[in-house]
């Protein structure tokens, strides 16, 4: 197993990083303000492939506001989107801004309160800035390349962990139902006296991670944009980032694990021994393969 501690981060240039985290933070509080006052109220779903998978005029407005913002802020860095795709040039930019106005959308529409807005600016690297807002809890979680995590701006640092006996694992379906594997990987949570929970939106089961209130959350498959966000928070949290084959890697293709240290390698031998195998690689794709579904 390599720990992701282990890697070397390119770097930012601190002026950038400030005017990043205050910009996204700023939009980040305009995202609640929005989802707070529109949840379960006539949100207009359409459906994209699945009858579950909805798209709203609140996920619309949210990104077009966020990208008239973002152009404005940072000329000439791409946007990409749940929404609307990708700007021209994000696959070969040297910083990307990746978003997802409302993850979580069917339980947005539903009115239960368990969704989440997610962006972050991205490098070759990882992520370089990311904010995810909890709209419900009124959270706006935070974090920025080597200046920490922060909740509501209270530093947010992972608790020590002496195993998973009681603790929460997190994780998501796919578009088509139960990821390959999952009725095993629940069995072996089970077995070490651990549960397993899915609760529907990806950005905020990682940051539950980041924030100490989950051991783990394995994501089978996810597309970017859902998780950046909440991956900056987990890494500068202290949480461990790993692919499915053990190794250190932010946003790895064919789904991750983040997970507390101490537990991360009997996480991933649950998720290894449940026999899930790999999503497909999707041609040409800016996101991870594989799309989650309805969120």
């Amino acid at each position: 197993m390599t720990l992701l501690s282990s890697r070397t981060w390119l770097p930012v240039e601190p002026g950038l990083l400030s005017k990043a985290l205050e910009v996204a933070g700023r939009l980040a509080n305009d995202a609640t303000d929005v989802i707070t006052a529109t949840a379960g109220r006539g949100a207009h779903p359409d459906t994209k492939e699945s009858p579950f998978d909805w798209v709203t005029d609140t996920d619309r407005t949210l990104e077009r506001h966020t990208r008239r913002v973002l152009t404005a802020e940072f000329p000439g860095m791409p946007v990409v989107g749940e929404e609307f795709g990708a700007d021209t040039g994000a696959d070969t930019a040297e910083y990307r801004w990746v978003v997802d106005p409302v993850d979580g959308t069917a339980n947005y529409v539903a009115g239960v309160p368990w969704c989440a807005y997610s962006l972050a600016l991205v490098d070759a690297s990882g992520p370089v800035v990311g904010v995810v807002a909890d709209p419900y809890r009124g959270q706006i979680y935070a974090a920025a390349r080597g200046r920490g995590a922060r909740a509501n701006g209270t530093p947010v640092r992972l608790p020590g962990r002496h195993g998973t006996a009681g603790a929460i694992v997190c994780t998501e379906l796919t578009r088509g139902g139960p990821w390959p594997g999952l009725g095993g990987f629940i069995e072996q949570a089970a077995a070490a006296h651990a549960g397993v929970r899915v609760l529907g939106s990806a950005a905020l089961s990682v940051a539950q991670v980041a924030l100490g209130h989950a051991a783990a959350a394995v994501l089978h498959s996810y597309h970017e944009w859902d998780v950046a966000g909440a991956v900056a928070l987990a890494v500068e949290a202290g949480a461990v980032v790993l692919d499915r084959h053990g190794e250190g890697t932010t946003l790895p293709p064919d789904g991750l694990l983040v997970a507390a240290p101490e537990v991360a390698e009997e996480v991933l031998a649950w998720w290894l021994r449940s026999g899930g195998s790999a999503p497909a690689a999707a041609n040409g794709s800016t996101t991870a393969p594989g799309p989650p579904p309805a969120t």
